[in-house]
């Protein structure tokens, strides 16, 4: 008899391939989950005997750290592994690296890598099951799945809501995802920034692009505010960081000029002061706390589905039983 296929397929590279039904069944996964953050005992055997590598080629804190949470509060045994540290310092490449780890009998590898489509590269020549953590300048799904479902906690359907994604939009991976998963939940999207923080074919996109912070704001139920990934610009993109504060930057004035209440998101870490003010940071209409809580449920929920757990045992995993 063969296989009953996995609903959200074998691998989880990006939110652009996955159908408006596998994303909805990927947050309606994590809703039982997040009770299991709540508990006293942050744990149960849904996972246990299985084996996780985080392969990190770049630095990362928040990502990383959530998915070892989302790992250990299923009970995988979980192995990380920064380039840093490995064989691929002295030279070794992605895929030797992959099929060395794989050889030790590792169930599933999540990677973020600097070059776009080095997680799908290894998917099609390893086994395991590979999760996106982040390449490059294309997709970082899991946190496009964490701020729909922040969204969808919050408005209860994304059906016709103006989501406005904010700042350098070029460099980010995560405004793709956003992007395509919000468009395909029906949502209408928009992007403000400046022309030099814009891909060349955002025209082509179908979303609006607005140059003035303000018609953003007028226009939006929520921003979702990127940080300037300075790390990957050369000398050019904005003047400074101060004019761009100036021009560009959330700030408290302008938030208390919306003809309503706007959700506030950003997927961290923030540069406050320059993309966006503290006080609307921490302010009474920011969700950005509950994007890191949501962050570890959605990460337990593509685990479990792509190790094989049935959506509708997901109530039944939280207390140990599903799988």
């Amino acid at each position: 008899m063969s296989a009953v296929p996995n609903p959200i397929g074998k691998d989880l590279l990006g939110l652009e391939e996955l159908t408006a039904d596998q994303i909805r069944l990927i947050l309606d996964t994590a809703e039982p989950f997040k009770e299991i953050s709540e508990r006293q005992i942050k744990k149960v055997p849904t996972l246990r005997g299985m084996t996780i590598v985080n392969l990190f080629f770049e630095a990362s804190t928040r990502t990383r750290v959530s998915f070892e949470f989302a790992e250990k509060r299923l009970s995988a045994d979980t192995v990380n592994v920064a380039a840093s540290g490995s064989s691929v310092s002295k030279g070794e490449t992605l895929v030797d690296t992959a099929r060395n780890l794989e050889s030790m009998k590792i169930d599933m590898v999540v990677i973020r890598h600097g070059a776009s489509g080095a997680a799908s590269f290894l998917a099609r020549r390893i086994e395991s099951n590979v999760i996106n953590a982040g390449d490059g300048t294309h997709e970082h799904p899991t946190q496009g799945l964490l701020d729909l479902l922040t969204l969808r906690d919050r408005f209860g359907t994304l059906e016709g809501r103006r989501v406005c994604i904010c700042g350098d939009v070029l460099h980010s991976r995560v405004a793709r995802s956003n992007l395509w998963g919000l468009r395909k939940l029906g949502a209408q999207v928009a992007v403000c920034g400046p022309r030099s923080l814009m891909p060349n074919a955002i025209d082509d996109m179908g979303v609006q692009v607005f140059t003035r912070i303000e018609e953003a704001i007028e226009w939006a139920e929520a921003l979702n505010i990127l940080r300037l990934q300075l790390e990957r610009m050369q000398a050019g993109y904005i003047p400074s960081l101060r004019e761009y504060n100036r021009v560009f930057g959330v700030t408290r004035e302008r938030i208390e000029r919306a003809p309503r209440d706007i959700v506030i998101m950003h997927p961290g870490p923030m540069n406050r002061g320059v993309e966006i003010d503290s006080d609307v940071a921490d302010g009474e209409h920011s969700v950005i706390l509950d994007q890191v809580t949501n962050g570890v449920a959605i990460r337990m929920a593509v685990l479990y589905l792509l190790a094989g757990g049935r959506p509708e045992l997901a109530e039944s995993a939280k207390s140990g039983t599903g799988r």
